[in-house]
């Protein structure tokens, strides 16, 4: 077994074994829906700008949906990926966050409302894709990355109370982040695919929440499955997809004790379209509208979210061939 086998192996793997370690709040910033550019030939570089609405407006008790409308959670995001092509299998990718998250509580009359901005935190992803282990159509990509605290996690309310820390921009954390992807495309329609995304989050732990205790996101498990294609329409083409997310998430930590009222599973579809709007530019949306939850406790839970962007694709000049 040559070395490349075994790293494919033990990155493949390990996100399986690692399956009961934390997650990022549902409201926060969707770091782990937004990376996993493609690797393309050797310099190229790839930027995607994205805008992010993520609406929380249902009241959840285990699978339970509770009759009460009085709690909404919205957060915006902008998010900017950039990655290039070191060579025709191995790239970087880095991803830069800006995030607005607001909460919102009616209850009696009275309205209560908590909001934070600012940079959030980023992400560093290399990934290597093992086209020379399966061929015949199947791409197979693995990546390993961490999470970068940039963002801040003492925001304060308009009373000078520190908020909590999923209402923070950042999570002073530095995460493991484990990504691989998986794509078949058939002989039968060359341009349908089936793809597959899997990404667990390692997280770390916030020394000094509150100033002297500590709060560790839930460790997190996410599945992708997916089918596209692609079709002419009117001189443009059209890409439309339809994927299934499964999202695993253990309950959070505070002071080293479970915190009640964090965690579950989801599932949720995602239809998406891209087009292309000019040479190696591509805009892209999608809707994530959730089919099944099953939450610890009493939590706010996505009612949807919404994402939009543009992909600009920059590709190195060709070398000239000199025939003499």
């Amino acid at each position: 077994m040559n070395l490349k086998t075994i790293v494919f192996l033990l990155a493949f793997i390990l996100p399986f074994n690692l399956i009961k370690a934390q997650t990022c709040c549902s409201g926060g910033i969707p770091l782990s829906n937004n990376i996993g550019m493609a690797i393309l030939e050797t310099g190229t570089t790839q930027i995607g700008v994205n805008y992010d609405y993520n609406n929380l407006n249902t009241l959840n008790n285990g699978s339970n949906k509770l009759d009460d409308d009085s709690r909404l959670r919205i957060t915006h995001s902008i998010l900017v990926n950039a990655s290039y092509a070191i060579t025709d299998n191995f790239s970087i990718e880095g991803l830069f966050t800006w995030v607005n998250q607001r909460r919102k509580i009616t209850q009696f009359g009275n309205e209560n409302l908590d909001q934070t901005s600012g940079i959030g935190d980023g992400l560093l992803l290399i990934k290597y894709n093992f086209s020379d282990i399966l061929k015949n159509k199947v791409a197979i990509n693995i990546g390993i990355g961490t999470k970068i605290p940039f963002g801040s996690s003492t925001q304060k309310n308009n009373q000078g109370i520190i908020l909590n820390a999923d209402l923070q921009p950042g999570s002073n954390a530095w995460d493991i982040v484990y990504w691989s992807s998986f794509l078949s495309s058939f002989n039968f329609r060359p341009t349908f695919n089936i793809s597959s995304r899997f990404i667990y989050r390692s997280t770390g732990t916030n020394s000094s929440y509150f100033g002297d205790s500590t709060y560790k996101f839930g460790n997190e498990f996410q599945a992708f499955i997916g089918f596209s294609d692609q079709f002419l329409f009117l001189k443009t083409m059209l890409y439309p997809s339809v994927t299934f997310k499964y999202r695993n998430a253990i309950q959070d930590k505070i002071g080293g004790f479970n915190l009640e009222n964090t965690g579950g599973n989801w599932l949720f579809i995602i239809p998406n379209i891209s087009i292309n709007i000019g040479t190696n530019i591509v805009f892209y949306t999608r809707a994530e509208l959730p089919i099944y939850s099953n939450i610890d406790g009493t939590q706010l839970t996505p009612t949807y979210r919404l994402t939009s962007g543009i992909l600009f694709t920059i590709r190195p000049p060709k070398q000239l061939i000199n025939l003499n």
